[in-house]
């Protein structure tokens, strides 16, 4: 499973910095460009949710298996069709993911999949891995989507070939993620004795929509605050050169990336929800001072400690949605609060520039960092005494039934 997510990253990330490239050299225009885009954000979100409410209707290993299929399906399609129409029908109903995070019809069952194959203290640790290898074959995969022009030029194709023959990788990663799943061991099934709830949520459709609505409160604070803003901000701000903001962004993200491996052991000391409340606040206050920070190196130091705390909330966090919810739910709950997050995210990044517009002073930073603490302080709030080892126990706590 995680050699199948590190080839999914290293796709994703390819086609993240790949697809705009070769649309523009068909002659797609600048709008055209963003519509294909914006059906293949839509068009994942919408598979993410169908895939992940029939998680509990069908085998696990089954749907990855249908969405292989899918995934080289969409690159046939790429490949083979250059009408805007027939480009747009492939982005919404493939799997193309243009982004640097993960929304993809695969997501949930393949969280699903861990959580039933591992114990509980076990999944902070793998949700960790599992999120790190992603990340890292993603910056991969962004970074090797320069050779198929070069090499295309070099054996004498045009640049439309060269860009098109890339799709290939695409669909080789398709085929190896296929052989991989094949390999996957099947489901244990319930005995027939016993009862399943295969209701889309069942009795735990309260805690998992309270759970989507903060982590989208959460979200639309770190739309304020994605990279590219943050990039803009020191620019106007402090006068960085891209040079300087590359290398610091580089290394906050391996900061991020490296502080969730620590999720695993401090979960085990003092539970996934103050995991994910007690590292995610100090993440939210240093972000906030940045924005009175007096002069760049005092900024970049702030957003860099930052960097340590801010990601290691995200394994606790899915390994608790997992925990909260019975086995049958689990590729549900992770759609449901994973789909919400991203669109939420996406919303707010116009409100931030409109705000660097007016002023350089640091206003996304601050507002994001007082939304993002809010949703520490009411997690913390809602969900300390929840009981983090299944559904069943979750539901008693909570009163539900």
């Amino acid at each position: 499973m995680l050699t199948a997510r590190a080839l999914r990253g290293f796709a994703d990330g390819f086609v993240s910095v790949y697809l705009a490239r070769y649309l523009a050299t068909l002659g797609y225009s600048k709008v055209q460009v963003g519509a294909v885009v914006t059906a293949t954000l839509v068009g994942s979100a919408v598979l993410t949710l169908v895939i992940g409410l029939a998680g509990g209707r069908y085998p696990l290993r089954t749907l990855l298996l249908g969405a292989s299929v899918l995934m080289l399906a969409t690159s046939v399609g790429f490949v083979s069709f250059t009408q805007l129409w027939l480009v747009l029908v492939v982005a919404v109903v493939g799997t193309m993911n243009p982004s640097a995070g993960d929304v993809s019809v695969f997501l949930p069952t393949e969280q699903a999949y861990l959580a039933d194959h591992s114990a509980v203290s076990e999944r902070p640790p793998l949700y960790a891995i599992y999120n790190v290898v992603g990340s890292l074959a993603g910056a991969l995969g962004a970074l090797a989507s320069a050779a198929p022009e070069p090499v295309g030029h070099t054996v004498g194709w045009s640049a439309s070939t060269s860009l098109r023959a890339g799709f290939g990788i695409y669909a080789l990663v398709a085929v190896a993620v296929f052989v991989l799943y094949r390999r996957l061991p099947l489901e244990p099934r319930p005995a027939r004795h016993e009862r399943v709830d295969r209701r889309v949520l069942g009795d735990s459709r309260r805690i998992v929509f309270e759970l989507s609505a903060l982590f989208s409160l959460d979200s639309a604070g770190s739309g304020l605050v994605v990279q590219a803003l943050l990039v803009l901000w020191l620019h106007e701000r402090y006068d960085l050169s891209r040079g300087a903001t590359a290398g610091v962004f580089f290394a906050a993200g391996l900061l991020g990336g490296a502080s969730q491996l620590l999720a695993g052991p401090l979960a085990a000391r003092i539970g996934l929800v103050r995991t994910m409340a007690f590292t995610h606040l100090p993440a939210n206050v240093l972000l906030a001072l940045a924005a009175f920070a007096p002069n760049a190196p005092v900024a970049v130091g702030l957003l860099l400690v930052r960097a340590l705390f801010s990601q290691m909330d995200v394994p606790a966090r899915q390994s608790f949605v997992m925990a909260v919810v019975t086995p049958e739910q689990r590729a549900a709950a992770a759609s449901v609060t994973n789909v919400p997050r991203s669109l939420a995210s996406a919303a707010t990044p116009l409100a931030a520039g409109a705000l660097l517009s007016v002023s350089t002073f640091g206003w996304p930073l601050l507002i994001a960092g007082a939304t993002k603490g809010l949703y520490d302080v009411i997690l913390l709030v809602l969900y300390r005494d929840v009981a983090e080892e299944s559904g069943a126990s979750r539901t008693r706590s909570r009163g539900v039934n």
